[in-house]
This record gives C-alpha cells, structure tokens and sequence, in this order.
C-alpha cells in the first residue's frame, strides 16, 4: 500500500513521486476537497461542464468527482495516472449508471488519435503535471479544430496581497501533492496553442475557469 512522501522537485522521477501520493490519498481525496467544493467549486465544474458536448475526454478523472455532473447523452472517457483513483471513478460511475471508457493513461502521453474529441475536459489537474505545456499541448492534438477544451485550474491570483501569499507557500505546497499554485494557467495554455474564448477568475481571482480553442497549425 502506497504511503505519502514528501515530494522533491528534484526527485529522480518527479512523475513516479507525485503518483504515488495519489494512490496514497485516493480513499481521502474527496473529503480532503470537501471544503472546497461546498464553497464554491462545485458549482464552477457544473456550469463548466454543462458546455461539453459530443465525445468528451476527461483528463485527471480523479475519484469521478465531476461524472455526476455532466449533461445526458454524452460519450465518456476518462483518463488518469492513478490506478486507485481510478477504481474509484469506476465504482462512481457505476453507482450513478454511467457508461465511461476508463483507461489509464499519462496526460502528457495521449494514446488517442489526433482530433479525436468533440470536448476535452481537465479540472484542478494541470497544476500537478510536471510538464503543463506538453499535457496542454497533447490536449490540443486530441480534440477537433471545431472542438473545445474545458479548463478549471487554480493558480497565481490577480490580487498582489494574496500572490505574495502564493509565492512564500508555493514550495510547501508543492511538497504535498506536487500542486503548483505559482503557474499562470491562461498563459501556459496561450503557449500550448489553446486560445481561451472565455476566462473568468472566482475565489479571489485564485481560480481559472476557461473555454479554449484550438489555434490553426
């Protein structure tokens, strides 16, 4: 059984790392979030995820905190690195009588065909990739040029007090669950060929909720 290590950003394998505190904390995790969601994220995943559409693509699944909220008649996939975080998805889904294609699967390495997807979805995930350009990057190659990826990510605030925050918590942050909370995820995104359509901010300007589309080549 998998036990919490503090992770180094210098680790060896910093994937391996960040893994295996998932695993470890994949029977906390929601309660862990509780907080969190009950203060507003998730009405902010529901009124993201109400705008999928056709083939969807979840990327970090997680415990399937976000299944419940989808729109009907969707075709569903998910993804995550964690094999317990993802038997817990699984038995989600079976609880509430949803059909998803659960694969394990590295989001920086896609094993989809290029414009695969009508809708790519990550929610409080690319804070943990240790390469968030690559995984954005591999989530524009998967989804169609006509297509949309979701993105609901915190990082650095617009607010100078609470920033200065960030920054004085960011390595102690990161030790836990290798979060960063020191990324501009709009810019990242920007980089990676995704041009937001819609960007707001909530929680003092902490987090991003985002519609992007694929940039032409």
């Amino acid at each position: 059984m998998a036990r919490m290590e503090r992770i180094r950003a210098d680790a060896p394998d910093l994937k391996a790392a960040i893994r295996n505190n998932y695993d470890a904390i994949a029977s906390r995790y929601d309660w862990v979030l509780g907080a969190w969601e009950w203060v507003g994220l998730r009405q902010l995943r529901k009124h993201l995820l109400s705008h999928a559409r056709g083939r969807v693509l979840e990327i970090g699944v997680g415990t399937g905190r976000n299944l419940p909220l989808y729109p009907p008649g969707l075709e569903l996939h998910a993804v995550d690195f964690s094999p317990p975080m993802l038997e817990r998805a699984e038995r989600r889904a079976t609880r509430l009588g949803l059909s998803v294609q659960f694969r394990e699967m590295d989001a920086e390495q896609l094993a989809f065909p290029d414009a695969h997807f009508d809708t790519v979805v990550c929610t409080l995930v690319t804070c943990t990739f240790p390469h968030p350009d690559q995984a954005l990057r591999e989530m524009r190659r998967v989804v169609r040029p006509d297509g949309r990826v979701l993105l609901l990510e915190h990082g650095y605030s617009n607010r100078p007090w609470l920033r200065r925050l960030q920054e004085w918590r960011a390595d102690r942050q990161f030790e836990w669950l290798g979060c960063r909370w020191d990324r501009e995820p709009h810019l990242i995104a920007r980089e990676a060929g995704l041009e937001p359509e819609v960007h707001r901010r909530y929680l003092f300007g902490v987090v991003h909720v985002m519609a992007l589309r694929p940039q032409g080549p």
